[in-house]
C-alpha cells in the first residue's frame, strides 16, 4: 500500500482505522485510543507514526496485539 492509499483509513466515514509503522500496516480500528481515527487528540489515523513512535509514553509493543493487514512501499 502506499502512503496515499493509507491515508484513505483514516476512521472517518466508516473507514477502517489503521497506521503504519516500520513498513507494517496496523488495523486499529478496535482500540478505544483511537477514536475517530485520533489518538488522544495527538496522532491521527492513515499515516506512518515510525517516527513519532519515539515519543509516545509506551514502545512498539503495543502494536503486537493488533492484526497486521498489509505492508507500505517506501
Amino acid at each position: 500500500m502506499t502512503k496515499d492509499e493509507l491515508k484513505k483509513y483514516n476512521g472517518k466515514n466508516g473507514m477502517p482505522v489503521y497506521v503504519a509503522y516500520e513498513c507494517k500496516i496496523y488495523d486499529v480500528s478496535d482500540s478505544d485510543m483511537w477514536t475517530g481515527g485520533e489518538h488522544i487528540g495527538t496522532h491521527n489515523a492513515g499515516v506512518d507514526l515510525t517516527a513519532e513512535i519515539d515519543d509516545a509514553p509506551h514502545d512498539d509493543r503495543v502494536l503486537e496485539r493488533f492484526k497486521v493487514v498489509g505492508e507500505l512501499e517506501e
